[in-house]
């Protein structure tokens, strides 16, 4: 390979800036193209906010094939960033597994709450309800500690009580029947109730209550992502707020 060399002032300088620029090309072309690359991947990564698998491994080949001929990557990057694909594969695998597992369980609970419709069971709840038939309606709750005054309030739609109910002193699990009728004898409409404990200990310190309402569940609703009881009472309840599944009574 020969180069003419021009004689006349400037003219050798001019000559080997011209050679100098045509050994330099094809690098800065590489480093160029490595550079349209890079940014080509890095955009299309930029609209999902993710690096997925595919994009990560287009990423490493156009580094691969666009990397300065006098600067070529080292092995122990090279290693590095082959173990991180390796790594974001088997996250992904690991993420799509856990993600199976999770719509199976799903799948197993909705069936199991399915089985409670036709069972009467008791939910944490303050609402009670009544048929307008004279039955009354049971009160549940229970008492953290033992509780020298009870009195429960009994609260119609209209924020009024309707009936007061001073149970003295109870421990534990406690029940009583409200027989649907207000402080004056008066049997109260159909409707649903809401009910307030008020227990305090001998020295008149307030004792903790956890309220509980019992129904028949009628279905199982799956709105909101998650399991819910409808009660013939009216009342809808979480499942976890489930306390009990009450024995159905067999006919004879």
């Amino acid at each position: 390979m020969g180069f003419g060399v021009a004689v006349s002032d400037g003219g050798i300088e001019k000559g080997f800036a011209g050679i100098g620029f045509a050994l330099m090309a094809p690098m800065v072309d590489s480093v160029s193209s490595t550079t349209q690359a890079q940014a080509t991947t890095t955009g299309s990564l930029t609209g999902n906010n993710a690096l997925g698998k595919d994009a990560f491994l287009k990423l490493l080949v156009a580094q691969m094939s666009n990397q300065d001929p006098l600067k070529p990557m080292d092995d122990t990057q090279f290693v590095a960033q082959l173990a991180q694909f390796s790594g974001l594969e088997q996250q992904m695998q690991t993420n799509t597994l856990l993600q199976q597992l999770a719509t199976a369980q799903q799948g197993i609970t909705n069936a199991s709450n399915a089985g409670l419709v036709g069972k009467t069971v008791t939910v944490q709840g303050s609402t009670v309800s009544l048929d307008g038939q004279g039955l009354g309606s049971q009160v549940s709750f229970s008492l953290a500690q033992a509780a020298q005054s009870v009195k429960v309030s009994i609260t119609d739609s209209g924020g009024n009580v309707v009936r007061t109910l001073n149970l003295g002193s109870k421990s534990g699990n406690v029940s009583e029947m409200w027989d649907g009728k207000n402080d004056s004898g008066t049997q109260q409409p159909a409707g649903s109730y809401t009910v307030s404990v008020d227990a305090k200990t001998t020295a008149g310190a307030s004792v903790s209550v956890s309220q509980e309402t019992t129904g028949l569940v009628t279905a199982v609703s799956y709105t909101g992502g998650y399991s819910s009881l409808v009660l013939d009472t009216g009342i809808t309840a979480p499942t976890s707020n489930l306390i009990r599944v009450n024995a159905t009574t067999q006919a004879k």
